[in-house]
């Protein structure tokens, strides 16, 4: 039997910047219609070929770009959602030379209002479309996702501060079918490259994961992204002999593995509540706070609710809880690795909140996280 490799899309990022780029070539070329158009991804540093819907002049200096995202063999929900970009170009030599917003159905930063358009995006967008412009020419590109405020009622993206709308993140052009069991495979390839490398590997379930441990200086290379498959890849590093593994990740996913949960997807399986109350009611917390906990909303909710708690009457509940689900965490995925490769491997584990400021490091984690930074 041959193994089908599951096929990449783009990011929204590139798909951004593809509608962005026909909008302008419409009013810098007076090109009426286009099919495509190149963006050259940055990274990696290759050029796709994006089909374009529609692109056309609204009024005088003002065009509009429309193209329709493309994921590959992702699990994703913005899959064939349309993204637009209008593109409205000035001449003079004051300001800044391209000016982007967030409009509708892009979100927006709770704490701040900022608009949710990451580094990634930033960077694709600024070195494709200046290219295009004479030194004298300045733009400004409002994104647009039609769709995007309904869609975003179906991520997790409200847990890290974005309202409103969907953000485009990204470290990379290429969408990775993260949710498509024939990734694993492609994870695994990645890994055993990376474990010929470094002793130590830290593993991301996602892109916040992978930024936040890139903004500490942890080395890109030594990164695993594992998507939900945490399971399957403790027992593969252990298989190829890495010795010991930090876990980085939203604290929303990882306390999944306190209780042997590992396969993180909600689809599969969930019981966050069920494992923090459990945790609250170890470390002694009083019965009604407890059940304060199991009815909140989120993960997030419950961290809020528990911080409130510590504020108002000096506890340290946040510490205790996280600290006993951090150890397990550790002890856990050791035991994964060990039943399945008769190998003890040290694991640590640093958890992160939607802020994306550390919640808790357990001890063999802030041990390995000192060495590696």
């Amino acid at each position: 039997m041959t193994k089908t490799q599951p096929l990449s899309g783009y990011t929204l990022p590139v798909f951004a910047c593809a509608a962005a780029l026909a909008a302008l070539r419409c009013l810098r070329d007076g090109i009426k219609s286009l099919d495509s158009v190149s963006v050259n991804l940055l990274e990696p540093p290759i050029t796709a070929a994006i089909p374009i819907e529609q692109a056309s002049v609204l009024k005088t200096g003002t065009a509009l770009g429309v193209t329709r995202s493309d994921p590959g063999d992702n699990l994703d929900l913005t899959r064939n959602t349309p993204v637009w970009a209008m593109v409205e170009l000035e001449r003079g030599e004051e300001g800044e030379q391209i000016q982007i917003v967030g409009g509708e159905g892009i979100g927006h930063h709770k704490a701040g209002g900022g608009a949710a358009i990451y580094d990634y995006a930033m960077r694709l967008l600024r070195s494709n479309l200046s290219r295009e412009l004479a030194p004298s020419e300045k733009i400004t590109v409002t994104l647009i996702l039609p769709s995007g405020r309904q869609l975003a009622t179906r991520t997790s993206n409200e847990a890290f501060g974005v309202v409103e709308g969907l953000s485009l993140l990204g470290t990379t052009g290429i969408s990775q079918p993260l949710s498509a069991p024939g990734q694993l495979e492609v994870y695994r390839e990645q890994l055993q490259q990376k474990a010929e490398l470094f002793d130590t590997l830290v593993f991301c379930i996602g892109e916040n994961g992978l930024d936040l441990a890139r903004q500490l200086g942890i080395n890109p290379d030594r990164l695993v992204k594992t998507a939900n498959w945490l399971g399957p890849l403790l027992v593969e590093a252990g298989c190829q002999g890495v010795q010991s593994i930090l876990l980085f990740g939203y604290h929303g996913k990882l306390m999944k593995l306190a209780a042997g949960i590992f396969h993180t997807h909600h689809h599969l399986a969930d019981g966050r509540r069920e494992i923090l109350t459990a945790y609250c009611a170890k470390a002694g917390m009083p019965a009604d706070a407890c059940s304060e906990i199991f009815a909140a909303a989120t993960a997030e909710d419950a961290l809020g609710q528990l911080r409130a708690l510590d504020a108002q009457t000096g506890s340290n509940w946040v510490a205790r809880i996280y600290g006993d689900i951090a150890r397990q965490i550790d002890l856990r995925s050791s035991d994964c690795i060990f039943t399945h490769t008769n190998l003890r491997i040290p694991v640590g584990s640093v958890m992160f909140g939607r802020d994306r400021k550390i919640i808790v490091k357990s001890d063999i984690g802030d041990t390995f996280l000192t060495q590696i930074c």
